[in-house]
């Protein structure tokens, strides 16, 4: 019943077709799960450090859910420390369980 150009007999069929559309492969699951924990773990950086340059204690990250094993780029300095990055903000593990939080630079780019 309804146009005769109509694709799909109801809206049940509809759905369903829809939804069978986006379905995802594994693979692309993966990749969504990897994109949101980076911009989770951007998002704490930032609500974390909003003046670019912060320490906190590695516990306050651990405690907003930041997982350490999920980051964008290293970057390492002349002295031979290593800045892990997500996107714009990183990170640099300090001793006694503090972390330092820093935005991206200009002069960082290589």
């Amino acid at each position: 019943m309804g146009r005769s150009d109509k694709r799909y007999c109801s809206d049940q069929c509809r759905h369903l077709a829809n939804n069978t559309a986006k379905r995802l492969s594994l693979g692309e699951r993966r990749i969504q799960q990897v994109n949101a924990a980076l911009r989770k773990n951007r998002s704490i950086l930032r609500q974390l450090s909003p003046q670019g340059k912060t320490t906190v204690p590695r516990q306050y990250l651990e405690l907003a859910g930041f997982d350490f094993r999920y980051l964008t780029q290293l970057y390492r300095t002349q002295k031979g420390n290593t800045y892990h990055f997500c996107y714009d903000y990183g990170y640099l593990l300090l001793p006694e369980g503090k972390v330092l939080i820093v935005n991206w630079q200009p002069y960082m780019e290589k």
